[in-house]
């Protein structure tokens, strides 16, 4: 888990490896939690670390579904619109039948499913705008694959900064202090050590 990205040398490199630094935010953010405190929601939002691991899961889904089948639309979803709605909102919600290493299980697989199309795909393919949602511009036909990877990078960095208030909410520990527990690092003077509430 590297708390910054490293060097790149060219485009498809960078968006490599700052959506890979985005993706382990998620991962850091989660160390030494429990399932319950996965699920809470210290904060006035009803936003949990869970919920946010789950919906930067089916983010990232939605949208390299978008690029792998890229210039065409990606198979159309038929279900009543009532039925895929309560599947977003279930997004958001880590429910008392899961458990954070399931949730980040299923992380992990799909960013490796969403690192492999960074490295494969064609960024000038052209992803044709979804019409299913109010929130997609109806006056665009088309992103690039490039456009749809550097939206996802704004995506995972928006929740990523969700999950670190979170987080601080929960217990006081910030990123690089999760960071250096995670990897075994020795503490920094300049930071305030950091200790699991027991």
């Amino acid at each position: 888990m590297p708390t910054l990205a490293p060097p790149v040398r060219d485009e498809r490199e960078a968006l490599r490896e700052f959506l890979a630094y985005q993706q382990s935010a998620f991962v850091a953010v989660t160390y030494g939690l429990t399932d319950e405190q996965a699920r809470s929601t210290p904060t006035v939002s009803t936003l949990s670390i869970g919920g946010l691991i789950k919906h930067v899961t089916g983010v990232q889904r939605d949208w390299m579904g978008r690029v792998a089948a890229a210039p065409h639309e990606p198979p159309a979803d038929d279900r009543p619109f009532e039925e895929r709605a309560a599947e977003y909102q279930d997004e958001y919600v880590m429910r008392p039948d899961e458990t954070l290493a399931q949730l980040l299980d299923a992380l992990t697989t799909q960013n490796a499913a969403s690192l492999r199309l960074v490295e494969t795909a064609d960024l000038d393919a052209a992803v044709p705008v979804p019409r299913d949602a109010p929130w997609f511009p109806s006056d665009v036909d088309a992103w690039s694959v490039r456009w749809v990877f550097a939206h996802l990078l704004t995506e995972l960095a928006r929740h990523a900064g969700h999950a670190d208030i979170i987080r601080e909410s929960l217990d006081g520990a910030t990123m690089y202090e999760l960071v250096a527990a995670a990897e075994g690092m020795e503490p920094q003077p300049w930071l305030t050590p950091w200790q699991p509430k027991t």
